[in-house]
């Protein structure tokens, strides 16, 4: 007779290597999505021995203050992923209100989905499993021009980008202009063409005939590998539905 506490440690077990079946297959969907109808303003690349990791390049939105940006972004995905959301760090200095000094980003569409009335957020603000990677990264590309100083995450970047706005101090925008020309030269180091008038940020990738689930991008040259895996595009017809019989 199995101990009741082995048999609970294998129910979790099972449990857990089960959520990670399904977020690697929402994962790979997801990724093939991206590389079938890309979205203006971003690239993706998932990392070759993760997954469950991936690197992603952020342009600076024409008119604004970041145009011809190029920031470097990495977002780790839960093993529960959908249902809980992913994290998502900035590799590139930046100073913005909505970005901790260490790169982390905080916004509410990557807050867990749990009943918090202090945040000031409501649930409807928060991570649900409709969400995904499109969805959070057109929020981060829209938070860079608007970003939200009623719970900042960094204060002193906040109390000036008030200031930008209310009398046009320069010193936020002079931070700004300073880290997207240094972005620039990390650029040309990774050979990276940055779209820098609005028909060139706009445009959107051919959609290929055949798209591998794991496309080479070829950016991040020197910081990341340019080659990713190829992982099996067929969903295993036979998985079992979680029903039991």
């Amino acid at each position: 007779m199995i101990p009741a506490g082995n048999r609970n440690c294998g129910i979790i077990l099972r449990k857990k290597m089960e959520a990670s079946s399904s977020a690697s297959r929402a994962l790979q969907l997801e990724y093939r999505s991206l590389q079938e109808e890309p979205v203006e303003g971003f690239r993706v690349k998932m990392n070759e021995e993760n997954m469950f990791e991936w690197d992603v390049a952020i342009f600076g939105p024409p008119d604004t203050l970041y145009q011809g940006g190029y920031f470097k972004v990495v977002v780790k995905f839960p093993a529960d992923y959908p249902y809980s959301p992913p994290h998502v760090r900035f590799v590139t200095k930046l100073w913005h209100p909505n970005v901790y000094e260490n790169g982390d980003l905080c916004i509410s569409i990557l807050h867990p989905p749990v009943d918090d009335p202090q945040s000031g957020e409501l649930p409807c603000e928060r991570w649900n499993p409709t969400q995904n990677v499109r969805t959070v990264l057109l929020s981060v590309i829209s938070l860079l021009n608007e970003p939200n100083c009623s719970s900042p995450a960094n204060v002193d970047a906040s109390v000036m980008y008030r200031k930008w706005k209310e009398s046009k101090d320069k010193e936020y925008e002079n931070i700004i202009k300073k880290q997207v020309e240094q972005s620039i030269a990390e650029a040309v180091k990774d050979g990276v063409k940055v779209p820098t008038t609005r028909e060139e940020y706009c445009i959107k990738t051919k959609k290929p005939e055949t798209v591998p689930e794991c496309a080479d991008l070829d950016f991040f040259d020197d910081d990341y590998d340019d080659d990713v895996d190829e992982y099996d595009d067929d969903i295993d017809d036979n998985d079992d539905s979680g029903n039991e019989v």
